[in-house]
């Protein structure tokens, strides 16, 4: 009987942690599980362990958080565990040369684009903001470059109109790991060949941050709708009402113009707001120390403060 595989593990973020619970009940050994060190999180600012790590010591897996893979010492604690395959997902930390060729089969990344359309940090919302009409995971064999290996599989799922960043980034997490495994099956038996990909196709997937979410009324209202969708969950697009935080969670396409910015009409089907093209309709809001409403409980409670005429995104 031969020996199962030796894998070591190597991601951050739930979406990694869903790839880690696969492999536990596969066939196969995980070694070791790679992630990143702890950050602090939350109003206490404590230290918090990322999902992955979270899942691996419930399981009794061993743990490590190297800052980085680049110095000897952690290349030789990875080397001393002998794995036949590292599986990379979402880790954070760049792999040099060095680390990839430690592995016999090599390692492998479950990414969530259809590659080569989306390299980088954030695919799942990048393809949102863009209004692709799919995505899905490639898994790929790694290269030292970001994102540039060949392709080993990729599976898809059509982006729907109401597709937030979140709900995206869930269908990916379930396709993901069954991709993975099915790769891993036909590496250890030779039959799957990786397709090189064409470079030409590429663009990087920015890292999402809380400035880009602040809505540019000057800009057209069907590029804001999908900002709104894209960055839902995090970090949700915001703007001011009457110099206060006003944070926008859910928002589709209305007729209207006017100076962007100006809300042109308050009803309990939603706030509609001028912009650079066409309105946009505010559904879902947050007011500051509130909690995410639909509009037309704020527009029952507190309609006074969405007067026609106020402009948003004033100091």
């Amino acid at each position: 009987m031969t020996e199962p595989l030796r894998i070591v593990f190597a991601g951050t973020p739930e979406f990694a942690a869903e790839h880690l619970k696969a492999l536990l009940d596969s066939p196969y050994e995980i070694v070791a599980v790679y992630t990143q060190p702890d950050r602090p999180a939350g109003r206490g600012q404590k230290l918090m362990p990322s999902p992955v790590k979270q899942l691996a010591v419930e399981k009794g897996i061993a743990v490590l958080q190297p800052p980085t893979l680049r110095d000897a010492a952690a290349q030789a604690e990875l080397a001393a565990l002998r794995p036949d395959l590292m599986v990379v997902v979402a880790y954070g930390l760049i792999l040099p040369q060095v680390v990839l060729d430690i592995p016999r089969l090599g390692c492998i990344n479950s990414h969530a684009s259809l590659l080569p359309r989306w390299r980088g940090a954030a695919p799942i919302q990048r393809a949102v903001q863009a209004g692709d009409a799919e995505s899905g995971v490639t898994v790929m064999r790694m290269e030292a470059g970001l994102d540039t290996g060949p392709m080993l599989l990729k599976v898809s799922t059509p982006i729907t109109a109401e597709d937030t960043g979140g709900s995206l980034h869930d269908r990916l997490a379930e396709l993901g790991p069954p991709a993975v495994l099915q790769a891993i099956a036909g590496l250890a038996d030779g039959s799957l060949v990786g397709e090189v990909q064409d470079d030409s196709l590429a663009t990087y997937a920015h890292k999402l941050n809380k400035d880009e979410a602040r809505i540019d009324w000057n800009r057209p209202a069907d590029e804001l709708e999908r900002l709104v969708r894209a960055f839902n969950p995090w970090p949700i697009c915001h703007s001011t009402l009457n110099g206060e935080a006003l944070k926008v969670l859910a928002a589709s396409l209305a007729e209207g113009e006017g100076t962007p910015g100006t809300i042109l009409e308050a009803s309990k089907d939603g706030l509609i707001v001028a912009c650079g093209q066409r309105a946009l309709r505010l559904t879902r809001l947050q007011l500051p120390g509130g909690k995410p409403l639909n509009f037309t409980d704020l527009f029952n409670s507190r309609r006074e403060k969405f007067a026609t005429g106020t402009v948003l995104g004033e100091a």
